[in-house]
């Protein structure tokens, strides 16, 4: 099979994927001979397209996928989208309006059927550009969200917990967007840091003519639904003022003044209006102290009657002419420019009200326990653990969870309001009917029912994921069937950390509220991918790359790799172009390797003897890495086991073994050693598969013609062998000493052709020896002797060998002798950083003693060094 020149990524990638799709093999059965390792795609959102996040998520998920089903087990990676129903809710909205089409002119029946409409025709854009990137996902289980079954599933786990008592209706403090007027979850509420004013408001102490307290605050357009002013009891400045009240300015209303150490003496004027409708710490303060609650915004955001003034106004509007009315009475006393952090809505980027609303919630302090113990416990583990305090810090803080919705697209809640005021909760309008009968009378009919208007929370419906996409009947008849018995629990979840909280944390909580058992083995938790200056990727900034162009110029596999060069779990990625041309770069040496492999020729007759140590030396430096990757990874130091892949085959391989044993321009390869470095480059073909799976399936068929049950994805992970790190060592100096020979030659402007004898002065000859071939082939060496001092010679010091090059009388000792001193001067620097290290209590105690030794080894070879350079200097006077 002759090779191209070049290589085509976007051919093969195309030509390769088509063949895994089309033989099925990315497909899992239950198969209770086969150790199942299972990862459940986090689902994006059907208003998603694929951006950098999506490829670094991805991508991970794949690596671990691949190499798993190369190891022999039953992988299956289950695909799927979140109908996510704010975001696809506004992006309906704004295509009606394109149509000039009101929401509010159509029936709910009607808009779900144009929500439908858009989810077929955009719906499966992700799904379809995360082929490009290489998912080996079981596509044909690609699970929505809304999907008949798994809708079920969330309207059984709704009606259970009801029953249970966990599920409750009632006012509480909400987040709401009044643009898109529904509750949000905290997880869908952005804060960003604004330009803000300060006003600091004079309200008159009543009673008197002239005194006042000053209240410094960002929103005086709430100053309506002020219910008192709190001070800190502690506070000697307002001890006077105990069991007295003040006046809001405008309405002339008098509110009391408390006392609560929540307030802060030190901020601001120490005084805090308190407005329980309108702030969520007012309204903590408010119950504890029993205050009135005056909610004056409508659900839009404009003010309402109970405001008294300005009804109607847009509350930022309110904001300016409250400043000036407060002026024109004399009791704005100063106004402050101020940086704020306000909550915006993720969805319609509207800023975000507190606001009291009648919503259903899930009691969160007991269903909570076994999910915060599996963590803290390590029964589920999160990479990195530094996020364990976060996710403790959040269980201990939990709140009941805002479940409902106003919105249509979603799943509706399934309870039914009766006449009388009461309601029954039921999965269908019939059931609901029959129990309202039972408990009330039995005078309703179905006219009577009107099911409730809100749907729930799309985290609703994920937080069921692990389970519902392999059994959503379980909820229902609490018997697992047998694919969910097989594959649940799954193995790895790979997700962001803004997410450990909303989903990842429900997720476990479902896990054990269900099944008794954690939904997942380990949690991945990747970095957020951000530009050059530390941003963020997104659209609106316009400094994220197209992930698609990104593929279409550097290839899939340069584009995943450049994704995990450095990519450490749980820390950003500093995103650079440089990364996926490095990448694409890779792809390009893998390629140019095999080509010059091919294209040697054989002859059987030659002996390959000389080659046996080169041959030996790479396979226990390959056995060396493996054990590395595998090591990382083991510990989900996934970019660490790209490193440790990536500098075994462009700097072992291209670079050092190749060169070792490729024959002379022209001549012919022994048998042995070509068959030997192919099988080198099968093993090599597929430790870079998992993160490059279309140039490493291409090159191991371009190796062989190869059945399908014979392709590279199903091919068998590298078994560990022994290997002895001293044959590595010893290989590595010889390396330095060829890297020195030819440094010296571009430095005196030599040619690479014309050759030079070297004398090495060493304890340890037969080290070299047993490299002489390879030494004087690499180094371009006519002769290799050891002995002492050279004369004429120009010097180097590789560990504590001094090396000699003859150079006649062209040497220039001065010119020596600085070159000596610099690499002395370094090397003590190094020495120096060493001994730092080694006299650090906390390291030495603290870190493995493999470490500790790597770093004595250190010591004792620049000690070494620098008692052979300083030898060198003194010889040359």
């Amino acid at each position: 099979m002759s090779i191209a020149s070049k290589y085509d990524p976007a051919t093969t990638e195309a030509k390769w994927y088509a063949y895994w799709m089309e033989h099925k093999l990315f497909s899992s059965k239950v198969d209770p001979n086969k150790e199942p390792y299972v990862i459940t795609m986090p689902p994006p959102n059907v208003t998603g397209v694929l951006h950098m996040g999506h490829m670094l998520n991805n991508t991970i998920q794949d690596v671990l996928i691949r190499r798993a089903r190369m190891q022999g087990k039953n992988a299956l990676w289950v695909p799927g989208t979140d109908h996510a129903s704010i975001a696809t809710e506004t992006k309906v909205v704004n295509l009606l309006k394109e149509q000039g089409i009101d929401k509010k002119s159509l029936t709910r029946e009607k808009f779900l059927e144009h929500a439908w409409e858009w989810k077929e025709k955009y719906g499966g854009i992700i799904l379809d550009q995360l082929k490009k990137l290489g998912a080996s996902c079981d596509w044909d289980r690609t699970a929505f969200t809304m999907d008949e079954g798994l809708s079920d599933a969330v309207i059984s786990v709704f009606v259970d917990l009801h029953k249970k008592g966990k599920i409750y209706r009632g006012i509480r403090m909400v987040n709401w967007d009044p643009k898109g007027k529904t509750a949000l979850s905290d997880d869908e509420v952005i804060t960003k840091e604004i330009d803000s004013k300060l006003y600091y408001i004079k309200y008159q102490i009543e009673g008197t003519a002239d005194e006042f307290l000053t209240i410094a605050t960002t929103r005086p357009e709430t100053i309506m639904a002020d219910v008192a002013i709190c001070v800190n009891p502690n506070d000697p400045r307002f001890t006077h003022l105990k069991g007295k009240k003040a006046i809001v300015p405008l309405i002339n209303k008098a509110i009391p003044i408390i006392e609560d150490e929540y307030v802060d003496m030190e901020f601001g004027t120490g005084c805090l209006k308190v407005t329980p409708a309108h702030d969520i710490n007012d309204y903590e303060l408010g119950l504890k102290h029993k205050l009135e609650v005056i909610d004056i915004l409508n659900d839009d955001g404009t003010l309402n009657e109970k405001a008294q003034i300005l009804v109607g106004e847009d509350r930022f509007v309110a904001r300016k002419m409250i400043g000036k009315k407060l002026k024109a009475i004399d009791q704005l006393e100063k106004i402050e420019d101020y940086k704020s952090n306000v909550g915006h809505s993720e969805r319609t980027d509207a800023v975000i009200e507190p606001k009291l609303s009648l919503q259903w919630f899930l009691k969160m302090d007991e269903i909570t326990k076994p999910a915060q113990k599996a963590v803290m416990e390590d029964i589920i583990q999160l990479y990195p653990p530094k996020f364990k305090n976060m996710y403790r810090a959040w269980m201990d803080n939990v709140r009941d969870w805002c479940i409902s919705r106003q919105l249509w697209w979603g799943h509706r809640i399934p309870a039914y309001h009766l006449p009388n005021g009461e309601f029954v909760v039921a999965k269908t309008a019939e059931e609901a009917l029959k129990i309202a009968n039972e408990q009330f009378g039995g005078q309703f009919t179905a006219k009577d029912l009107q099911q409730d208007e809100d749907v729930l929370d799309t985290w609703f419906s994920s937080w069921l994921w692990p389970i519902s996409v392999f059994d959503p009947e379980v909820f229902t008849t609490s018997k697992a069937n047998e694919e969910l018995k097989y594959y649940y629990p799954t193995n790895d979840l790979v997700t962001a950390p803004e997410i450990l909280f909303f989903w990842v944390a429900r997720m476990i909580i479902a896990g054990y509220e269900y099944m008794g058992e954690k939904p997942f083995n380990n949690v991945y938790l990747t970095g957020i991918v951000r530009d050059k200056l530390g941003r963020k990727m997104s659209k609106s900034l316009g400094n994220s790359p197209d992930p698609l162009e990104l593929i279409a110029q550097n290839g899939a596999d340069g584009v995943r790799t450049g994704m995990l060069f450095s990519s450490p779990a749980g820390n950003d990625l500093p995103y650079d172009d440089k990364l996926v041309e490095q990448g694409r770069n890779f792809s390009n040496k893998i390629w140019n390797a095999f080509r010059l492999v091919k294209g040697w020729e054989i002859d059987p007759s030659l002996d390959g003897a000389a080659n046996k140590s080169s041959i030996e030396w790479f396979e226990n430096r390959f056995h060396q890495a493996l054990a590395e990757i595998n090591a990382h990874f083991e510990k989900f130091r996934i970019s660490d086991a790209l490193m440790t892949t990536y500098k075994l085959v462009w700097g072992d391989f291209c670079s050092w073994y190749l060169e070792m044993i490729k024959p002379e321009y022209q001549h012919p390869i022994d048998q042995e050693t070509y068959d030997k470095t192919i099988e080198i480059f099968e093993d090599i073909l597929k430790i870079l598969h998992p993160f490059m799976p279309f140039i490493s399936e291409e090159l191991w068929h371009q190796i062989d013609e190869r059945s399908v049950e014979e392709s590279l994805i199903l091919a068998s992970w590298p078994e560990e062998k022994t290997f002895d790190a001293t044959i590595t060592e010893e290989a590595n100096q010889v390396f330095e000493v060829v890297s020195q020979v030819r440094n010296l030659r571009a430095s005196k402007g030599m040619s690479p052709k014309e050759t030079l004898d070297l004398t090495i002065k060493t304890s340890t000859p037969e080290l070299y020896k047993r490299f002489e071939a390879v030494l004087k082939k690499l180094a371009n060496l006519s002769s290799l002797e050891f002995g002492d001092k050279v004369e004429n010679a120009i010097s180097f010091v590789v560990k504590s060998d001094e090396c000699f090059v003859p150079m006649g009388d062209s040497i220039n000792v001065e010119e020596e002798k600085e070159n000596i001193q610099k690499e002395l001067d370094y090397t003590k620097g190094f020495l120096n950083s060493v001994m730092k290290k080694l006299s650090n209590e906390r390291f030495v105690n603290g870190a493995p003693e493999k470490v500790i030794s790597m770093e004595r080894k250190k010591q004792a070879d620049a000690e070494a060094k620098i008692k052979a350079l300083e030898e060198s200097l003194a010889k040359l006077g």
